[in-house]
Protein backbone atom coordinates (compact mmCIF):
# COMPACT_ATOMS: atom_id res chain seq x y z
CA UNK A 1 0.00 0.00 0.00
CA UNK A 2 1.33 3.48 -0.78
CA UNK A 3 1.66 6.18 1.67
CA UNK A 4 -1.08 8.33 0.19
CA UNK A 5 -3.68 5.37 0.85
CA UNK A 6 -2.32 3.81 3.61
CA UNK A 7 -3.11 8.04 5.25
CA UNK A 8 -6.36 7.87 3.30
CA UNK A 9 -7.13 4.88 4.66
CA UNK A 10 -5.99 6.02 8.67
CA UNK A 11 -7.87 9.01 7.71
CA UNK A 12 -11.44 6.81 7.13
CA UNK A 13 -10.87 5.02 10.43
CA UNK A 14 -10.51 7.97 12.50
CA UNK A 15 -13.40 9.25 11.18
CA UNK A 16 -15.76 6.49 11.70
CA UNK A 17 -14.49 5.87 15.13
CA UNK A 18 -15.24 9.84 15.62
CA UNK A 19 -18.63 9.15 14.37
CA UNK A 20 -19.16 5.74 16.30
CA UNK A 21 -17.79 7.30 19.45
CA UNK A 22 -20.95 10.07 18.62
CA UNK A 23 -23.45 7.62 17.98
CA UNK A 24 -22.40 5.62 21.14
CA UNK A 25 -23.21 9.12 23.25
CA UNK A 26 -26.26 9.65 21.77
CA UNK A 27 -27.88 6.32 22.42
CA UNK A 28 -26.63 6.86 25.67
CA UNK A 29 -28.13 10.38 26.50
CA UNK A 30 -31.36 9.40 24.48
CA UNK A 31 -32.11 6.03 26.32
CA UNK A 32 -34.52 6.01 29.09
CA UNK A 33 -32.78 3.46 31.17
CA UNK A 34 -28.84 2.36 31.28
CA UNK A 35 -27.86 0.63 28.26
CA UNK A 36 -25.38 -2.47 28.03
CA UNK A 37 -22.76 -2.70 25.66
CA UNK A 38 -24.43 -5.62 23.76
CA UNK A 39 -27.36 -3.08 23.47
CA UNK A 40 -25.35 -0.41 22.03
CA UNK A 41 -23.43 -3.03 19.68
CA UNK A 42 -27.25 -3.84 18.05
CA UNK A 43 -28.92 -0.30 18.15
CA UNK A 44 -25.90 1.20 16.39
CA UNK A 45 -24.49 -1.88 14.13
CA UNK A 46 -20.84 -1.84 15.74
CA UNK A 47 -18.83 -4.86 16.53
CA UNK A 48 -18.78 -5.46 20.08
CA UNK A 49 -14.62 -5.23 20.74
CA UNK A 50 -14.79 -1.97 19.08
CA UNK A 51 -18.28 -0.99 21.37
CA UNK A 52 -16.12 -2.07 24.49
CA UNK A 53 -12.77 0.22 23.37
CA UNK A 54 -14.75 3.32 22.82
CA UNK A 55 -16.90 2.90 26.24
CA UNK A 56 -13.89 2.52 28.02
CA UNK A 57 -12.51 5.49 26.26
CA UNK A 58 -15.60 7.52 26.79
CA UNK A 59 -15.67 5.85 30.92
CA UNK A 60 -12.04 7.45 31.01
CA UNK A 61 -13.39 11.07 29.79
CA UNK A 62 -16.17 11.04 32.73
CA UNK A 63 -18.42 11.42 29.64
CA UNK A 64 -20.37 7.96 30.77
CA UNK A 65 -20.52 5.60 33.29
CA UNK A 66 -21.30 2.23 34.61
CA UNK A 67 -23.99 0.90 37.02
CA UNK A 68 -23.95 -1.98 38.79
CA UNK A 69 -25.33 -4.30 36.44
CA UNK A 70 -22.64 -3.15 33.98
CA UNK A 71 -24.81 -0.99 31.83
CA UNK A 72 -24.11 2.77 30.72
CA UNK A 73 -25.43 5.86 30.94
CA UNK A 74 -24.30 9.18 31.14
CA UNK A 75 -21.73 10.58 33.38
CA UNK A 76 -20.40 13.82 34.29
CA UNK A 77 -19.00 15.55 31.25
CA UNK A 78 -22.10 14.86 29.13
CA UNK A 79 -24.65 15.87 31.59
CA UNK A 80 -22.81 19.53 31.98
CA UNK A 81 -22.31 19.15 27.84
CA UNK A 82 -26.27 19.05 27.76
CA UNK A 83 -26.90 21.45 30.36
CA UNK A 84 -24.67 23.76 28.44
CA UNK A 85 -26.21 23.41 25.25
CA UNK A 86 -29.85 23.42 27.36
CA UNK A 87 -28.55 26.75 28.56
CA UNK A 88 -27.71 28.30 25.44
CA UNK A 89 -29.72 27.36 22.84
CA UNK A 90 -32.56 29.43 20.85
CA UNK A 91 -35.18 28.38 22.96
CA UNK A 92 -33.43 30.05 25.98
CA UNK A 93 -36.11 33.38 25.30
CA UNK A 94 -39.08 31.38 24.77
CA UNK A 95 -38.76 29.51 28.61
CA UNK A 96 -37.57 32.92 29.86
CA UNK A 97 -41.12 34.34 28.86
CA UNK A 98 -43.27 31.38 30.08
CA UNK A 99 -41.34 31.37 33.20
CA UNK A 100 -41.89 35.03 33.51
CA UNK A 101 -45.51 35.00 32.55
CA UNK A 102 -45.91 32.07 35.50
CA UNK A 103 -43.79 34.26 38.10
CA UNK A 104 -46.15 37.22 37.43
CA UNK A 105 -49.34 34.93 37.62
CA UNK A 106 -48.04 33.77 40.85
CA UNK A 107 -46.29 36.29 41.81
CA UNK A 108 -43.45 34.15 43.20
CA UNK A 109 -40.39 33.14 41.86
CA UNK A 110 -40.36 29.97 39.05
CA UNK A 111 -37.65 28.04 37.82
CA UNK A 112 -36.73 24.66 36.18
CA UNK A 113 -34.82 22.15 38.05
CA UNK A 114 -33.02 18.77 36.46
CA UNK A 115 -32.39 15.72 37.92
CA UNK A 116 -28.06 15.61 38.65
CA UNK A 117 -27.50 12.50 40.42
CA UNK A 118 -28.23 12.57 44.48
CA UNK A 119 -29.10 16.05 43.51
CA UNK A 120 -31.47 18.33 41.70
CA UNK A 121 -29.64 21.36 39.36
CA UNK A 122 -31.96 24.69 39.07
CA UNK A 123 -31.29 25.11 35.59
CA UNK A 124 -33.36 28.33 34.99
CA UNK A 125 -35.30 30.90 36.72
CA UNK A 126 -37.24 34.13 37.33
CA UNK A 127 -37.53 36.17 39.95
CA UNK A 128 -39.67 38.22 41.68
CA UNK A 129 -39.26 41.43 43.21
CA UNK A 130 -40.16 40.93 46.78
CA UNK A 131 -38.03 42.81 49.26
CA UNK A 132 -38.03 39.26 51.12
CA UNK A 133 -36.26 36.54 48.89
CA UNK A 134 -35.06 32.76 48.85
CA UNK A 135 -31.81 33.14 46.77
CA UNK A 136 -31.13 30.05 45.56
CA UNK A 137 -29.28 31.29 41.97
CA UNK A 138 -29.28 28.81 38.71
CA UNK A 139 -26.49 26.37 39.04
CA UNK A 140 -27.35 25.73 42.88
CA UNK A 141 -27.61 22.21 43.77
CA UNK A 142 -30.78 20.81 46.06
CA UNK A 143 -30.61 17.93 47.89
CA UNK A 144 -33.49 14.87 46.14
CA UNK A 145 -35.02 14.42 49.48
CA UNK A 146 -36.03 17.34 50.69
CA UNK A 147 -37.14 19.17 48.00
CA UNK A 148 -40.47 19.73 45.74
CA UNK A 149 -38.55 18.84 42.57
CA UNK A 150 -36.17 16.31 44.44
CA UNK A 151 -39.11 14.45 45.80
CA UNK A 152 -41.24 14.74 42.64
CA UNK A 153 -38.44 13.08 40.55
CA UNK A 154 -37.96 10.27 43.48
CA UNK A 155 -41.38 9.62 42.89
CA UNK A 156 -41.63 9.06 39.27
CA UNK A 157 -38.50 6.60 39.12
CA UNK A 158 -39.35 2.63 39.29
CA UNK A 159 -40.10 0.93 42.76
CA UNK A 160 -36.34 -1.26 42.57
CA UNK A 161 -34.90 1.97 41.37
CA UNK A 162 -36.35 3.95 44.13
CA UNK A 163 -35.37 1.69 46.44
CA UNK A 164 -31.49 1.45 45.88
CA UNK A 165 -31.30 5.44 46.32
CA UNK A 166 -33.45 5.26 49.27
CA UNK A 167 -31.48 2.67 50.88
CA UNK A 168 -28.47 5.00 50.25
CA UNK A 169 -29.25 8.37 50.82
CA UNK A 170 -28.19 10.11 53.64
CA UNK A 171 -31.15 12.14 54.63
CA UNK A 172 -29.42 14.43 56.61
CA UNK A 173 -31.41 17.14 58.16
CA UNK A 174 -31.26 20.37 56.70
CA UNK A 175 -34.72 22.11 58.21
CA UNK A 176 -37.15 21.08 60.98
CA UNK A 177 -39.60 18.93 58.39
CA UNK A 178 -37.07 17.46 56.89
CA UNK A 179 -37.65 13.34 56.49
CA UNK A 180 -34.88 11.67 58.22
CA UNK A 181 -35.65 7.82 57.72
CA UNK A 182 -36.87 5.84 54.57
CA UNK A 183 -40.07 4.76 55.66
CA UNK A 184 -41.51 8.48 56.27
CA UNK A 185 -40.27 10.11 53.35
CA UNK A 186 -41.54 6.93 51.34
CA UNK A 187 -44.95 7.46 52.20
CA UNK A 188 -44.45 11.15 51.05
CA UNK A 189 -43.51 10.06 48.09
CA UNK A 190 -46.44 7.62 47.51
CA UNK A 191 -48.11 10.58 48.32
CA UNK A 192 -46.80 12.58 45.58
CA UNK A 193 -46.99 10.00 43.13
CA UNK A 194 -51.13 9.66 43.54
CA UNK A 195 -51.70 13.52 43.73
CA UNK A 196 -48.91 14.51 40.67
CA UNK A 197 -46.90 17.52 42.12
CA UNK A 198 -44.47 17.59 44.76
CA UNK A 199 -44.54 19.52 47.77
CA UNK A 200 -41.41 20.66 50.10
CA UNK A 201 -43.11 21.87 53.47
CA UNK A 202 -39.91 23.63 54.93
CA UNK A 203 -38.33 20.31 54.49
CA UNK A 204 -35.03 22.17 52.93
CA UNK A 205 -35.52 25.34 54.07
CA UNK A 206 -37.02 26.60 57.22
CA UNK A 207 -39.64 29.51 56.24
CA UNK A 208 -39.70 28.10 52.68
CA UNK A 209 -42.53 26.32 51.09
CA UNK A 210 -42.18 24.99 47.53
CA UNK A 211 -44.64 23.34 44.66
CA UNK A 212 -43.51 21.54 41.89
CA UNK A 213 -45.11 19.94 38.83
CA UNK A 214 -43.00 17.44 36.24
CA UNK A 215 -42.02 18.91 32.54
CA UNK A 216 -42.62 15.76 30.20
CA UNK A 217 -40.16 14.44 27.89
CA UNK A 218 -40.99 12.91 24.27
CA UNK A 219 -41.34 9.52 25.79
CA UNK A 220 -43.75 10.69 28.62
CA UNK A 221 -41.54 10.56 31.88
CA UNK A 222 -40.15 13.25 33.38
CA UNK A 223 -37.75 15.42 31.65
CA UNK A 224 -37.78 17.86 34.52
CA UNK A 225 -39.64 19.82 37.17
CA UNK A 226 -41.11 23.16 37.20
CA UNK A 227 -41.56 24.76 40.71
CA UNK A 228 -42.33 27.81 42.52
CA UNK A 229 -40.52 28.60 46.08
CA UNK A 230 -41.60 31.67 48.77
CA UNK A 231 -40.97 32.18 52.04
CA UNK A 232 -44.43 30.97 54.21
CA UNK A 233 -44.90 34.32 55.88
CA UNK A 234 -46.17 35.56 52.28
CA UNK A 235 -48.01 32.72 51.04
CA UNK A 236 -48.89 29.10 52.59
CA UNK A 237 -48.07 25.63 51.42
CA UNK A 238 -52.12 25.24 50.71
CA UNK A 239 -52.19 28.76 48.63
CA UNK A 240 -49.06 27.25 46.36
CA UNK A 241 -50.96 23.93 46.09
CA UNK A 242 -53.93 26.20 44.22
CA UNK A 243 -51.68 26.84 41.31
CA UNK A 244 -50.77 23.28 40.50
CA UNK A 245 -53.08 23.63 37.43
CA UNK A 246 -51.52 26.97 35.96
CA UNK A 247 -47.92 25.23 36.81
CA UNK A 248 -48.96 22.27 34.87
CA UNK A 249 -50.02 24.05 31.67
CA UNK A 250 -46.94 26.28 31.64
CA UNK A 251 -45.30 22.63 31.74
CA UNK A 252 -46.43 21.60 28.96
CA UNK A 253 -45.76 24.76 27.19
CA UNK A 254 -41.94 24.10 28.22
CA UNK A 255 -42.09 20.42 27.13
CA UNK A 256 -43.24 22.00 24.09
CA UNK A 257 -40.54 24.58 23.41
CA UNK A 258 -37.99 22.16 24.70
CA UNK A 259 -38.91 19.18 21.86
CA UNK A 260 -38.87 22.10 19.20
CA UNK A 261 -35.64 22.88 19.94
CA UNK A 262 -34.07 18.99 19.70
Amino acid sequence: MSAELEKAEKKRDKGSSILRTLEIIEAIGRADRPLSPADIAVQLGIPKPSVHRLLQQLHAEDFIQIDMRGAWLAGSRLRSLSFSVLASDPCKAARQAILSDLASTIGETCGIALPDGMNMLYFDRVQTNWPLQINLPIGTHTPIWCTSSGKLYLSSLEANIRKKILDHLPLTKHARNTHTDVDSLEKALAEIREQGYGTDNEEFVDGMVACSVPIPGKNGQMLASLFTHCPVIRKSLDELIEYVPTLNRAAKELSEVIHEGQ
